[in-house]
Parts: structure tokens; C-alpha cells; sequence
């Protein structure tokens, strides 16, 4: 999140402060004084009338609101395409008011109740994001992104077996879509069932050779977070199916994220037919001396580049989204 401009001004300094105070108690990361947090946390929570009022005191908001379209006379159409505007400006809370403009509108409700939910799973406010995805459920049970979500919302709050439940139902409505796959993988992988999860990444790849790589939230694929076993394990099988499908330079950069994560891929290269003949790899020895100084916590600002073996030069550490 970006912090707001301060001004030199003392009134300005002031909402600053109020600002920051009140989106740390949103779980928007920015500073605060503590003494005033806690005064505001005495007084109860930041409603989200208040929170959405706080983030309208802004030169960017004043900007946005006048062109806003007339919920009352728009079509559905321009009211949705508005509320996806204001979610990715980080307006969250006038995304789902135009999402609701746009259903009372006559827009694709189930479509909408979708959008809702994934904004209100951004927000962190799972109960809601569950609700509006049953809801859209309920309106249409073959409704494959509706049960991709709640399985998304549902890994989240730890409840696997639903979530596995549900991305498996999404599948079987929509065979082709990678990201179910995606997601019904790194589900597998979080309650230990490994050979499962192999398979639906390999599907998921089949599909779609990019769809690990993705970095636009499509799916739910950013909001899985795994132990770093897990995560290790993850990213190594992903440089397996990278290395089958003859797609080096991924299998190189999932290998330096598995060893960023803690595995000795050299060791585990050796035992897989596959990866074998890559463990004396240049690239690969950069991206395990790389991971050796990071968890060393080296101070040094430059890492070996392959490019001075004559190679490909090393992927840059990445993590992949929530």
C-alpha cells in the first residue's frame, strides 16, 4: 500500500496521522502513531462507512468521482465495468457499491455476486466472500468460477477437505479451465496427498503452460499459502513437469524458489531421472549459491550471474502471489 503525501501544513499532518492510524487497524499496513491506534481501538472498530470516508480524502478520489457514472441511469454493463475500475484503484468499498448498482440494474447477477465475493476476500472478510459465492451457487449450480471461489475462500480458512470438495466440482463443470487444476493442486499439496497433486499440475500445465506464473489473481492460485516444506516440495515437482515439457529456463526458476525455500535440490535432483542431468548445471549452481548467501543473511549486493560462465544469466528470486 502506498503511504499518503504529507504536507507541511499542521492541519495536514494531522489527517495524515488519523489516516494511517485508522487503515493499520484495517490491516492496510500503513504507519501509525501507537498512542493514537490505541485510542482508536478503545473507541471499537473503524466501520466501513468511516474507512470508505477516509479514503475518499484523497486528490486521487476527487479525480475518480467526477466521472462517475449515474447509478440511477447507467446500464448494468458500464456500473460493473465502473466497479472493477474502483477495485483495482484500490476503492474497494465503492467497488461493491457499484457491483450492487449494476445487479439492481438488471446486470448478470451471478456473474456480479462473483465479483462481490472476490472483493470482499481481498478485504479479508471471508464470511462475506463465502456468502456471496453460495449465493451465486445457489442461483446456478453449474456455475464453475462460483465453486472455484468458495474452495479459494475455503482453503483460506482451513477447511481442506471443502476446499478439495469444491475445486473438484469446478472441474468437472469446466474441464479446461488450467487454474481449477492450479488450485485443486496446491490444495493436495497442503493436506500431503503429493501424487494427486502432480497429477493436477500436470493437467493445469497441459492446459496452460504459464498458469504458475501468473501474477493477476485470477483464480484464487495467489491466495494459497503453503509451509516452506510444502512450498519447497511445490516448486520442485513444478521444475519436473518444467523439465518433461522441455521448458528450461521455468524449471530453472522454480528449482531457485525450491531452494530459496530451504531443499537441497542438488541431493534431490540426483534421485529424479529427470533432473539429473541438469544438477552440474551453470544455472543451477548460481541459483543454489544465490540461496546458500541469502540464508547465510550475506550483506553482499551482487550474487554470481551465470552470465559469467557463458550462460543464461540467473532468474531473480520471486515469490509467488497471494
Amino acid at each position: 500500500m502506498r503511504l499518503p503525501v504529507a504536507t507541511h501544513s499542521i492541519a495536514a499532518r494531522a489527517r495524515f496521522v488519523c489516516k494511517a492510524a485508522a487503515a493499520l487497524l484495517c490491516l492496510c499496513g500503513l504507519a501509525s502513531s501507537p498512542n493514537f491506534a490505541r485510542i482508536l481501538m478503545a473507541q471499537g472498530p473503524v466501520s466501513p462507512a468511516a474507512e470508505q470516508a477516509k479514503l475518499h480524502q484523497s486528490d486521487q478520489w476527487a479525480e475518480i468521482e467526477r466521472h462517475l457514472p449515474d447509478p440511477a441511469t447507467a446500464s448494468p454493463e458500464l456500473l460493473e465495468q465502473e466497479g472493477d475500475i474502483l477495485r483495482v484503484r484500490r476503492f474497494p468499498y465503492d467497488a461493491l457499491d457499484f457491483y450492487k448498482y449494476a445487479m439492481a440494474r438488471g446486470g448478470n447477477v451471478s456473474a456480479l455476486l462473483n465479483k462481490l465475493g472476490l472483493t470482499e476476500m481481498e478485504m479479508r472478510n471471508m464470511e462475506l466472500a463465502q456468502a456471496y459465492f453460495k449465493r451465486a451457487i445457489k442461483l446456478d449450480k453449474k456455475d464453475g468460477a462460483a465453486w472455484n471461489n468458495l474452495g479459494a475462500v475455503e482453503f483460506l480458512n482451513g477447511q481442506m477437505d471443502n476446499s478439495v470438495a469444491d475445486y473438484k466440482k469446478a472441474i468437472k463443470l469446466q474441464k479446461r479451465q488450467a487454474v481449477y487444476h492450479a488450485n485443486l493442486a496446491t490444495a493436495y499439496f497442503q493436506v500431503k496427498k503429493y501424487d494427486h497433486a502432480r497429477a493436477e499440475m500436470a493437467a493445469a500445465l497441459k492446459i496452460d503452460s504459464t498458469v504458475f506464473n501468473r501474477e493477476d489473481g485470477i483464480g484464487g492460485v495467489e491466495a494459497h499459502v503453503l509451509s516452506a516444506g510444502d512450498r519447497a516440495r511445490f516448486d520442485f515437482e513444478m521444475a519436473k513437469l518444467y523439465a518433461s515439457n522441455g521448458l528450461e529456463d521455468q524449471m530453472i526458476h522454480s528449482l531457485a524458489m525450491a531452494c530459496e525455500a530451504g531443499m537441497d535440490v542438488q541431493h534431490e535432483m540426483l534421485r529424479d531421472p529427470i533432473l539429473a542431468k541438469f544438477e552440474l548445471d551453470p544455472r543451477v549452481l548460481v541459483v543454489v549459491h544465490n540461496a546458500e548467501a541469502l540464508r547465510a543473511g550475506t550483506s553482499q549486493k551482487r550474487t554470481v550471474s551465470a552470465s559469467s560462465a557463458g550462460e543464461t544469466p540467473a532468474l531473480p528470486a520471486a515469490t509467488n502471489p497471494l
